[in-house]
């Protein structure tokens, strides 16, 4: 079978009865062109199957359309669907994506991945790694001298010398322990993920604020560290029932702990809520499912991706037509959670001890 013969622009533009700049035009979506114009062209490319040759598309504009993404720890929920509002906003806004996935966030091979992507010749990188220990330290070091925009996603420690969007971990943390304290809780307790996570570090700080705020100083007492994994939170609810007979709440910072800790409750014959209120982080879709279903904190994963694209491509368009001398100031982006109240904890206003 003979190969099929591949449609030029020229050919598109003489069917459509316009120049080959104003079928460029529509391919970029420029807005300097008549509706019913570029709907006549979009209609000659659909007929026809034209497809621009991007590798020759890419020399002529000196850009590839492709967006370099370093990202960590896909098993997990949250970096997972970070990098789905990435692969979507990314396909909607015309982009490629150049995947590097490092196998630890403390990965000292910072210098190799970025050379990895610049040689790829990207056009930007989103830095999709969750900030663990210093391992964000390069882009305080290296933001003067990067040859293409980087955008940080996930994390918000520190001064931003990138532009960076995150979510407010420590507003969590608020948000859930608000919520336990409304519901009657004397004894609450957290399981934290990882305290050398930001996330971590950032929601266990909200805790303590709101317990310090209500005049309540528990210190370290109730806090057990966790690992994310639903195992971790069975053996913290564990320890603390054997430490700590009356607590009545538990804050686990994921929902997965918080699935260990409702088994744990289970098995140890504590009611849920009555003896022992639970909120978890996430609102996977599997919590409204958990037994009963799980009171948490949705956060807006999918929209940090997509914003981080947004970021890096309004950097992109600025590094290419700024003047002498012209910076962009780096934005910082913070979204908020929202609390999502299912069976798993009491009703504001219950006191259990009544």
């Amino acid at each position: 079978m003979a190969a099929r013969r591949r449609v030029t622009i020229r050919e598109v533009a003489q069917a459509a009865g316009v120049s080959t700049q104003t079928v460029s035009r529509v391919l970029n979506s420029r807005p300097d062109v008549a509706p019913e114009t570029y709907e006549r062209v979009q209609r000659i490319i659909a007929d026809t199957g034209y497809a621009p040759n991007m590798i020759a598309r890419s020399l002529t504009q000196g850009r590839s359309h492709t967006i370099g993404v370093v990202a960590y720890g896909l098993d997990y929920f949250g970096p997972s669907r970070i990098l789905t509002g990435i692969e979507q906003e990314a396909a909607d806004t015309g982009y490629a994506i150049s995947l590097n996935l490092v196998h630890q966030p403390e990965t000292a091979d910072v210098e190799e991945v970025l050379s990895g992507l610049i040689g790829r010749q990207v056009d930007g990188i989103i830095w999709a790694v969750p900030e663990v220990g210093a391992n964000r330290a390069w882009s305080h070091e290296r933001s003067p001298n990067l040859p293409v925009p980087v955008t940080l996603v996930g994390s918000m420690a520190g001064d931003a010398s990138l532009s960076s969007i995150g979510i407010d971990n420590r507003a969590i943390g608020r948000l859930a322990t608000e919520h336990l304290m409304a519901g009657g809780a004397h004894r609450l307790a957290i399981v934290t993920g990882p305290l050398g996570w930001w996330e971590a570090q950032e929601r266990l700080d909200g805790w303590r604020e709101t317990l310090d705020e209500h005049g309540i100083c528990e210190g370290d007492r109730f806090v057990v560290e966790g690992d994310w994994g639903a195992q971790s939170g069975e053996a913290a609810l564990e320890r603390l029932m054997e430490e700590f007979p009356d607590v009545d709440a538990v804050f686990a910072s994921n929902d997965q702990m918080a699935l260990g800790v409702l088994h744990a409750a289970h098995r140890a014959g504590r009611r849920i809520p009555d003896d022992l209120s639970v909120v978890g982080v996430d609102d996977i879709p599997e919590s409204s499912h958990f037994w009963p279903s799980l009171t948490t904190v949705h956060q807006p994963l999918r929209d940090a991706g997509a914003q981080a694209v947004e970021e890096i491509d309004r950097t992109i368009r600025h590094e290419r037509r700024r003047r002498e001398g012209d910076t962009l100031t780096p934005a910082v982006t913070l979204l908020r959670p929202r609390l999502v109240v299912r069976n798993s904890s009491r009703p504001v206003g219950t006191d259990p001890a009544t």
